[in-house]
């Protein structure tokens, strides 16, 4: 029997594990809009996806040249608890791939672990990763740097060359990279070319991650 391929598999968890970026960039848009940059949710989306919201305000208000009302991170989270309460769920597929996975797995988001956990609660997968999940809040470095995912391993005593990270950004496949791991671009609401430089491959539907991860 061969050796396994990977020790640890690291889930972004917005838009790979709970199908939230749509929802997420329709709110970012309407208040970054609102506090002064018209912006669509595809822009959102394009620009911003796989970032922290500390480091969304640091683009946005480099481009606006001027400071974001300080109350943008409580109405974001506001509106976007609510959804995740009433109508958020699982990305397609991925229960199955959690049921049918070996390898240990794990989360790290650039989301506060607040969000994660409600939803992950919300999507019945929180008992999946109950006491593996980290957040961008556990660093001092978000996404694109490597230090979360490195975070992840450390603490978990696996060695970056043996960790696989399912990302659907290209910030998230960069930061991967830059920890020395294996990145796989899931290609579902990101256009494939920009997740090119995932070392593992891109997919654009669940039931090709198996295969990808136990392929030497």
């Amino acid at each position: 029997m061969s050796e396994p391929r990977f020790d640890l598999v690291i889930f972004d968890n917005d838009g790979v594990l709970v199908d939230s970026e749509w929802h997420a960039n329709g709110i970012l848009a309407g208040l970054l809009t609102e506090f002064g940059l018209p912006c669509t949710r595809e822009d959102c989306i394009r620009d911003y996806m796989g970032s922290s919201l500390t480091g969304v305000r640091e683009i946005v208000e480099g481009k606006l040249d001027r400071a974001l009302p300080r109350e943008l991170e409580d109405r974001y989270h506001e509106q976007l608890f609510e959804v995740f309460r009433t109508r958020l769920t699982a990305v397609p597929g991925v229960t199955d791939v959690l049921a049918r996975l070996a390898t240990p797995t794990c989360v790290a988001s650039s989301g506060t672990h607040e969000r994660i956990r409600l939803a992950l609660t919300t999507t019945g997968l929180l008992p999946r990763f109950e006491g593996r999940i980290f957040s961008a809040q556990d660093v001092a470095r978000g996404k694109p740097e490597p230090d979360l995912f490195l975070h992840a391993a450390h603490v978990l005593g696996i060695r970056p060359e043996r960790c696989a990270v399912i990302e659907d950004s290209p910030l998230g496949v960069e930061a991967a990279n830059r920890a020395g791991m294996t990145a796989f671009g899931f290609a579902r609401m990101t256009p494939a070319g920009r997740l090119a430089q995932a070392t593992g491959g891109v997919f654009t539907s669940m039931d090709e991650l198996l295969p990808l991860l136990t392929r030497h």
